[in-house]
């Protein structure tokens, strides 16, 4: 009976030790549109407030600012219920989530609470949302390749453990396909995505037909749909974050998909508008730019495991100079160019190799490939610029002998270049068929 006791006290410390010993309560003096105005409790901005309301409800809000005395906060939940004077309890504990190894094959949402059938998930520790990235110095350097299984990516845009790429795409252009596809066939141990504002139906299509059991299995899904409040949405990106860092903190190599990162700028400008802050570029508030990159800097690769981030972004009107998109371009290691074009012809994945990047990839990959890569990439650009002439049969064989050859290896580069949703390529297939295009080329 020693050890029944030992482990007793032992639960009985854990559940003292994540026991909030001071609350600080306040009173709901009012409601301006989605903001809660309350006289207390004192909070700091980005803290978690509950309101238990007179009909017993008990509504979870996020501080986001501060007014002639009093806190504002958003609901994260809807606010049904909601009456004058109504108690409103700061939660520090909010800031945290429950994490274990039975968080994988589930979908969860930005409480950290089950979304599927299955049972109540066991928490061996808990792990702050809002961590700050970690010491520059405690990381390594990527020098391991990633491979997606993905022939385009593999191919020609490597990417390494611990690397942070942008998926750049207008709607409707194959981006949460593309995105599953890496989950299913990636290298990784473990896949976390983060479904952020998207529609109700997409989510289940995505987990049904788009990821399926065999990417299901090693993934933790966090899904925030659109309709959820902002503050929830925006807090289900950093709960992803968190479970990521748990999983890489066990020594597994961690591959974290977010979709998208527009939807949850737009989430925090909306934030950031309730809280009185200027619209700037395109309306989007200074927080949206001040948050992107605690976002992206979460991401790399440690001494004991890594996080490998692939993150969307959805470009309005096609214009890749938008804000969110020239931010997210300039913080990240590497970007992913998906073409309208090549997605209305039915290619697939739809990648503009030409104008997309893996800025590691000297780190990871040889040099052989670097060269087939190279001359794949050249060719590729320097048939798309006599595409009109020779389509027109204005352009005469033998007049440039670089060209003759893009001509004559185009089917090859197609079919390298296109794969079926899927379909994976093993990475020694893929370097193999890179070098076999990459010999007929000049």
């Amino acid at each position: 009976m020693p050890n029944a006791a030992t482990g007793l006290r032992r639960t009985r410390l854990a559940q003292i030790q994540d026991i909030e010993t001071l609350r600080w309560v306040g009173r709901v003096t009012g409601v301006v549109g989605v903001l809660v105005v309350s006289h207390g409790p004192q909070a700091a901005v980005g803290d978690f407030c509950e309101i238990r309301t007179s009909a017993g409800r008990r509504i979870r809000t996020q501080v986001i600012g501060f007014r002639d005395g009093h806190v504002l906060s958003m609901p994260l939940e809807e606010p049904e219920g909601l009456t004058l004077g109504d108690a409103i309890v700061a939660r520090s504990e909010d800031a945290r989530i429950a994490v274990g190894r039975g968080l994988l094959g589930r979908v969860i949402d930005g409480f950290g609470r089950p979304l599927d059938a299955g049972p109540p998930i066991h928490a061996e520790s808990h792990y702050d949302l809002f961590a700050p990235p970690r010491n520059p110095m405690d990381r390594e350097h990527i020098e391991e390749r990633l491979a997606t299984g993905i022939r385009a990516i593999d191919g020609l845009l490597p990417c390494g453990r611990g690397q942070r790429i942008g998926v750049f795409g207008g709607s409707g252009v194959g981006k949460s396909t593309l995105l599953a596809a890496m989950a299913r066939g990636s290298s990784a141990d473990v896949n976390v995505i983060a479904l952020i504002g998207e529609r109700n139906r997409e989510v289940r299509a995505f987990l049904d037909h788009e990821l399926g059991p065999q990417g299901a299995r090693k993934s933790v899904v966090v899904v925030s749909t659109s309709d959820r409040p902002a503050p929830l949405r925006v807090r289900a990106c950093f709960l992803a974050l968190a479970v990521a860092e748990y999983f890489s903190d066990q020594g597994r190599n961690v591959l974290l998909v977010m979709d998208s990162v527009t939807r949850l700028a737009m989430a925090q400008r909306e934030i950031g508008l309730a809280a009185g802050e200027p619209p700037s570029q395109k309306g989007y508030t200074p927080s949206v730019f001040s948050m992107l990159p605690k976002i992206f800097e979460r991401a790399g690769n440690f001494p004991r495991g890594s996080i490998t981030g692939f993150f969307t972004v959805l470009v309005e009107g096609d214009d890749f100079n938008e804000p969110i998109c020239d931010a997210a371009r300039g913080l990240l290691d590497g970007h992913i160019i998906l073409s309208r074009d090549l997605a209305a012809a039915g290619h697939y994945p739809a990648i503009d190799i030409e104008h997309s990047i893996s800025r590691l990839s000297r780190k990871i990959a040889s040099s052989e490939q670097l060269l087939a890569a190279t001359k794949i990439r050249d060719a590729w650009g320097s048939y798309r610029r006599a595409q009109d002439l020779i389509h027109l049969g204005a352009y005469t064989q033998g007049s440039d002998a670089k060209l003759d050859a893009s001509i004559a290896a185009r089917e090859k580069m197609l079919a390298f270049l296109g794969q079926e949703p899927d379909l994976q390529s093993p990475i020694d297939e893929t370097l193999s068929g890179l070098n076999s295009i990459a010999s007929v080329l000049v």
